[in-house]
């Protein structure tokens, strides 16, 4: 929000400088983010008139300008385009300091005297139009002090406004907690409606009234629309950054800068039958003000005639919906939208205005009224007319009512630290427009004004009368609390020790958006429909993630692309799965690529492969005390014949796998990318330390090499080794995986190395060629092995 301060000062004027007034209001919450002076310093500029204007003698872009100052005629020798006789333009006199310490002094101007200088924009730092003289409005007071004629010895706040604080979107919101900050008497303007000088009405049909509960409309005939904006008028909506177009747009924007409240004015000769509030149909089209054309959605709210559309409600008009310098008569629009539709609708279309900046984040319900009688008055007095009566459509029962507060003296105390007085409590809240009633002692019920609709628990109120008794002020005391120490459970792995595990293995936390885009999520679940936001920041984060894995292969590939060739990431959060109702899952996910080792004088250059992703995974899962399995699987985004789901205990707990090429390629990643997703609690988990002796009694190994089909996998081997070999098989361990010479294609030998012992006893040889020739059966029976010889 930016404001002149010297409007502000008309509201509020409180008895402190610019700076420290600046400071209350940061203090406040109300952020200052900087302040500009309207004008650089300069003296001697006045309110000047061109009566009469020569060409000069002996330049042909010089022109010889007698210049009335109010208290006589000077010469002045001028090569401005726009010089003219009539034009009244500000005139830095003899003895002028203009900014710079640019003194004015009598000259000639190849031989003719020049005694003073008129001046353009720049020239005095008001803006950086130099093409040509200021030109001053034709009822400008001649010999006036320009500064004084302009008031630039004003300066303009620039406030960085919190989106809940959308009441200060006003001069007059601001001005309301500057009175109450600096306890300084609020001169709010007193607006009176205005009588109908006519029974001219147009029909108004709200066929959405959920979506707009309050429309007024008002007709507005006899105006002259030739007729310029006061330059009070047009100087204030400069200093807020808008641009001055017409009378009755100016006084529109005008009492949105004062009130909050924004408007829109039809001519009334463009309307036809009446004016209808609906949602857009299906395909329809229509011409914005600033001449695009954009194909409106189902759902958006549009303001329509009995014909066509004409403005998109609460952001912007249509190209048929303006009014012109001959319009002669006006409908007058003041409405108010739910917030929660106008959320996140202009930018739909790419658009961002004034009025839906206001619209989203809320307006004041209860505003319509006051402002649409603010606005004709002002009209009446720029432009003439005759104004008719006001057509008001509301619904009642869908305008947002304040639901009352309960406030505790006690809760104050607690969240404070220290004890607020009564009389003060009642103080602030009611000079912020809050309704309080004193129900039991050192307990109010409080309802807020309608502008305050961020006011929704007792901590907003708490809020409120620490931020107007001032932070700063607030005491500092020491926490008092019991202390007692919180249970750990030792079946469960706390989340920080997770990570530290990961970081010691080399991996990097990465922390990704909770949306992405509709792309990225159909990559890997492209059959689920994923919760689509309503608001969201942009078209490319609009769904709500189902998986982990695209915004971490997000963080890898900008990685990789800045030159940094291994990388090792991770993260832990949410993914969000549709369903009757909103599903969240805490899920760990890892991605990998590049080099097995860092770079260095020991360490090889192989590339990391799916057996190193495999291990890491296996290593995260191993607290968990039950074993951790991998059966393949065909998923998308991932490399057939590459991926397998992640079992414990026989239960699916995650995928892993190497990214398909394709998506590779999509993504901008390396060849050799790996990533896997596992549900957090099943990596949380962890089994109870349990002691055991160590055996006293000698181990015994016997190495097997077997052959097997291709397609059968090295688990299920190992399940039959150990479900034939039973308790006395101690550890089991694959050592070698040959194909090739000597062997038939279609099969793989497989060695391994059986360690079998008994804590009681030691075992002799018959017990482990007996044992050994079970495992061999078992694996003829159960895999169709053959022992290798």
């Amino acid at each position: 929000m930016i404001i002149s301060e010297t409007w502000l000062r008309e509201w509020v004027n409180p008895d402190l400088s610019t700076e420290a007034l600046a400071h209350e209001l940061t203090m406040a919450g109300l952020e200052v983010d900087g302040i500009t002076r309207v004008a650089e310093p300069f003296s001697g500029v006045i309110v000047a008139e061109i009566v009469a204007a020569e060409q000069h003698p002996d330049a042909d872009k010089l022109r010889v300008c007698e210049v009335a100052t109010g208290e006589g005629t000077v010469q002045i020798v001028c090569g401005a385009p726009n010089a003219r006789v009539g034009l009244k333009a500000p005139l830095a006199q003899v003895g002028a300091v203009l900014p710079g310490n640019f003194k004015i002094k009598k000259a000639k101007l190849r031989g003719v005297e020049s005694q003073g200088m008129l001046c353009a924009e720049s020239e005095l730092t008001l803006s950086e139009e130099s093409d040509g003289l200021m030109e001053l409005p034709a009822d400008a007071p001649v010999g006036k002090d320009l500064r004084d004629y302009l008031a630039l010895d004003d300066a303009i706040i620039e406030i960085g406004l919190t989106p809940n604080r959308a009441d200060c979107l006003g001069m007059l919101g601001v001005a309301r907690d500057v009175a109450v900050i600096t306890d300084s008497k609020l001169c709010e303007a007193e607006i009176a409606p205005v009588a109908a000088s006519h029974d001219t009405q147009f029909p108004v049909d709200v066929q959405a009234s959920d979506k707009c509960p309050r429309y007024i409309g008002r007709v507005i005939t006899d105006v002259d629309l030739t007729r310029p904006t006061p330059t009070t008028i047009v100087e204030r909506l400069r200093r807020a950054g808008i641009r001055s177009i017409d009378a009755v747009v100016d006084v529109t924007n005008y009492v949105m800068l004062e009130l909050g409240q924004p408007l829109h004015a039809f001519d009334l000769a463009t309307l036809n039958g009446g004016i209808i509030v609906r949602e857009a149909h299906a395909g329809e089209q229509m011409v914005l003000l600033d001449g695009s054309e954009i194909t409106l959605s189902e759902g958006t709210l549009v303001i329509a005639d009995h014909e066509r559309a004409l403005a998109l409600a609460g952001i912007m008009g249509g190209e048929n919906s303006g009014v012109s310098a001959e319009t002669t008569a006006i409908f007058l629009e003041s409405a108010f939208f739910a917030p929660t539709l106008m959320a996140g609708r202009a930018r739909s279309y790419g658009l961002h205005t004034d009025a839906s900046h206001r619209y989203e984040r809320g307006v004041d319900p209860l505003l319509q009224r006051k402002a649409i009688e603010r606005a004709t008055q002002l009209l009446l007095d720029i432009v003439g007319g005759q104004a008719g009566p006001c057509t008001e459509v509301a619904a009642e029962a869908s305008l947002p009512v304040a639901e009352p507060i309960t406030l505790r003296a006690d809760r104050i105390s607690r969240v404070l630290g220290f004890s607020m007085e009564s009389s003060l409590v009642e103080s602030i809240l009611e000079g912020l427009g809050f309704t309080l009633t004193e129900t039991n002692p050192g307990e109010w019920t409080c309802t807020a004004p309608s502008w305050r609709f961020d006011m929704g628990q007792e901590v907003d109120l708490i809020e409120e009368l620490a931020r107007i008794y001032g932070y700063n002020r607030l005491p500092v005391s020491r926490i008092r609390a019991d202390l007692s120490m919180t249970p750990q459970r030792e079946d469960a792995r706390a989340a920080g020790n997770i990570r530290r595990q990961l970081v010691a293995r080399g991996f990097h936390e990465a922390i990704t958006f909770s949306f992405i885009s509709p792309k990225q999520q159909a990559v890997f679940d492209p059959e689920l429909e994923p919760v689509t936001l309503r608001n969201p920041i942009s078209a490319e984060l609009a769904v709500m993630r189902t998986g982990l894995a695209p915004g971490l292969l997000g963080v890898l590939a900008h990685n990789t692309k800045r030159q940094n060739a291994r990388v090792r990431v991770f993260e832990m959060g949410m993914r969000f799965l549709p369903g009757d109702t909103l599903q969240q899952e805490s899920m760990l996910a890892l991605a990998m690529t590049g080099t097995r080792s860092g770079e260095g004088w020991a360490n090889g250059s192989d590339k990391l492969d799916f057996f190193d992703l495999k291990g890491e995974v296996e290593q995260v899962l191993a607290g968990s005390g039950v074993a951790v399995t991998f059966e393949r699987t065909v998923r998308p985004g991932f490399h057939d014949g590459q991926t397998a789901e992640v079992l414990l205990d026989g239960t699916i707990v995650g995928i892993m796998g190497t990214v398909h090429p394709l998506v590779c390629n999509d993504l901008d990643l390396p060849a050799n990318t790996f990533v896997a997703e596992l549900e957090l609690a099943a990596v949380m988990a962890a089994r109870l330390p349990a002691f055991q002796d160590v055996s006293r009694f000698p181990e015994v190994r016997r190495d097997i090499a077997v052959l097997l089909q291709q397609d059968v996998s090295a688990q299920a081997v190992t399940d039959v080794i150990k479900a034939a070999a039973g308790d006395l098989l101690d550890d089991l361990t694959i050592f070698d995986v040959y194909q090739g010479k000597g062997i038939d294609p279609q099969q793989k030998s497989l060695a391994m190395g059986l360690t079998f012992r008994d804590s009681s006893r030691t075992l002799d040889d018959s017990e482990i060629s007996g044992l050994m020739s079970q495992v061999i059966d078992s694996l003829k029976e159960n895999l169709n092995a053959q022992l290798r010889s």
